[in-house]
């Protein structure tokens, strides 16, 4: 399973940003994909995963702010990020997980300017 992500950039603080990130290789038909993000310092942490059937679960900093969607036919998921804030700062993995195995994307580095 490879996984690419994009999308990233630099952001004013209350602005909005997209990312995207498309999976290919063996992929399940049900998997749960999900968007991760490491600030410097920081420990990896959940931002917002869904399932293959649509049940979402997402981190309280992220709640009324991102949403988290996904294309099954695209084998595709995405994060729109709104009302940005300066620690939202962080380098954002997608992620994968099937079969009891995870899978990670690169690494998209998301700068929020205040």
């Amino acid at each position: 399973v490879q996984l690419q992500a994009s999308g990233g950039g630099l952001v004013q603080a209350g602005g909005s940003l997209g990312l995207s990130c498309a999976a290919s290789g063996n992929i399940f038909r049900n998997n749960v994909m999900a968007w991760y993000r490491q600030a410097p310092g920081e420990r990896r942490e959940l931002v917002a995963s869904m399932t293959s059937g649509g049940s979402t679960n997402s981190a309280d900093s992220a709640k009324g702010r991102f949403i988290i969607f996904r294309d099954n036919n695209k084998n595709t998921v995405y994060l729109q990020m709104n009302s940005l804030k300066p620690e939202d700062t962080a380098v954002y993995y997608c992620n994968v997980k099937q079969d009891s195995t995870n899978y990670w994307g690169q690494g998209t580095l998301v700068t929020v300017s205040s």
